[in-house]
């Protein structure tokens, strides 16, 4: 389950009415921008006529004692953000959307879900907002837990409309919005790959550990590996663009046939430095924003086995690109994967949060470039530095300098370090969050 629920902000000013359950159940996807599976959607209606406003997306918890605090904190983070947005919502839709197990049939689901669906019309209740609507979606059936009425909702349930049908699906194609398919197809984009191909990955990230933690617990030698990282990242972001184009179906599985598994390693530890990762934050935007996105979608699919937990970073890096671009969904589903890795992950919680909250991510994209403006301008004042230094200072003084490396004491910790990582197993710093 996902604990993290995803909301969004009020939709652009489109004016469709939608009439009954029916429609309600047709628009969840265009709403949302996804099928959702095994969820709970609870959308806010503001004004007289029912417009609107946020959404909110959390995975079904599979415990029904957990039903209770999560109806709960679900309806007053619906409320109270609403109420932060400007305008506290008239009512409250909701569905619950979940396909049956085995041996289970949609009705079954119906009944299953039934008391989540009172719990959560009773915590709306208790906020003092009505809840208008709540539906269960289950195998492409659609049922009401609010309407009594055996004529327009039997007790067999109703089938949904034919994908493209419906008014909000006419609607939504005027005013260009797309949904990216369901929730599970979204995720799976992202999920650790489970090809024979990868067998050879944990060996990698096992190796490039050894070499690499040493390295960055060492102030110089968190630098250079710093600057490998993104370097690396370049490398590969230049191999993604130069390579051929294929069918949006077999674009990722080209994509992860492009990096290899040493490759993939190195750049998925360095990326565990914050540093490292929040200078990679800066490809956020233009004709680099797509190549980035490709290359930690990759990255993320690389974290298998026991290294499960270092996706956070690489999904996080994926949900701010998303969010960048403006794909929200598709923001709010990595994030909510990187949670889903590592609840404890700062970055991927206060992406999360903003992008819930509906927050503008141009006030963090004017961060990032300052600081990559900044680092530009250091950059040039060291090399102008080292340039007049060397015009001026002596051989012997160099020569010096060399042997006062070669020989210094950090050299012998370094090594012991070394062998201390590779006494120890596997490697990965996690010193960034």
């Amino acid at each position: 389950m996902n604990k993290h629920h995803e909301s969004t902000g009020p939709a652009d000013e489109q004016q469709i009415t939608l009439r009954g359950p029916a429609e309600l159940a047709d628009a969840l996807p265009y709403l949302m921008g996804f099928y959702p599976n095994d969820s709970v959607v609870m959308v806010a209606l503001h004004g007289g006529r029912g417009r609107f406003g946020g959404r909110l997306r959390l995975g079904i918890p599979q415990s029904p004692q957990e039903w209770p605090s999560t109806a709960d904190q679900l309806a007053e983070c619906l409320v109270k953000g609403s109420e932060r947005r400007g305008e506290r919502p008239e009512a409250i839709v909701i569905f619950l959307c979940q396909d049956p197990g085995d041996g289970e049939s949609p009705g079954q689901v119906m009944e299953r879900l039934r008391p989540l669906a009172q719990r959560l019309r009773t915590a709306c209740g208790a906020l003092d907002v009505p809840v208008l609507e709540a539906l269960c979606i289950s195998a492409r059936r659609y049922w009401s837990y609010c309407c009594p009425d055996a004529r327009c909702c039997p007790a067999e349930g109703s089938a949904l409309s034919l994908p493209g049908t419906s008014v909000m699906a006419a609607a939504a194609t005027y005013a260009g919005i797309q949904v990216r398919g369901s929730l599970r197809e979204m995720e799976a984009r992202l999920a650790p790959l489970q090809t024979p191909a990868v067998a050879e990955q944990p060996q990698a990230l096992d190796s490039a550990g050894a070499a690499l933690v040493p390295r960055i617990l060492d102030e110089e030698g968190r630098k250079e590996v710093a600057r490998e990282t993104l370097g690396l990242a370049r490398a590969l972001m230049k191999r993604l663009r130069e390579a051929p184009a294929t069918a949006p179906s077999a674009a990722d599985s080209r994509d992860d046939s492009l990096i290899s598994h040493e490759e993939a390693a190195a750049v998925i530890l360095g990326l565990q430095d914050r540093g490292t990762r929040d200078k990679a934050a800066a490809w956020m935007e233009g004709p680099e924003a797509e190549l980035a996105l490709r290359l930690w979608r990759a990255l993320a699919r690389r974290c298998v086995g026991a290294y499960g937990e270092h996706a956070a970073a690489p999904l996080t890096l994926a949900g701010w690109v998303s969010w960048s671009t403006g794909d929200e969904p598709g923001a709010r589903v990595a994030l909510g994967l990187a949670l889903r890795a590592d609840p404890d992950y700062t970055f991927a919680q206060l992406l999360h949060q903003a992008c819930n909250e509906g927050l503008d991510p141009e006030t963090l994209r004017r961060c990032l470039r300052g600081e990559r403006g900044e680092r530009k301008g250091r950059g040039r004042r060291r090399v102008e530095r080292s340039i007049r230094h060397r015009a001026v200072r002596p051989p012997a003084v160099r020569r010096k300098s060399a042997q006062s490396v070669r020989s210094r004491p950090g050299s012998a910790v370094a090594r012991r370090r070394v062998r201390g990582s590779r006494a120890h197993g596997r490697g990965g710093s996690r010193s960034g969050r």
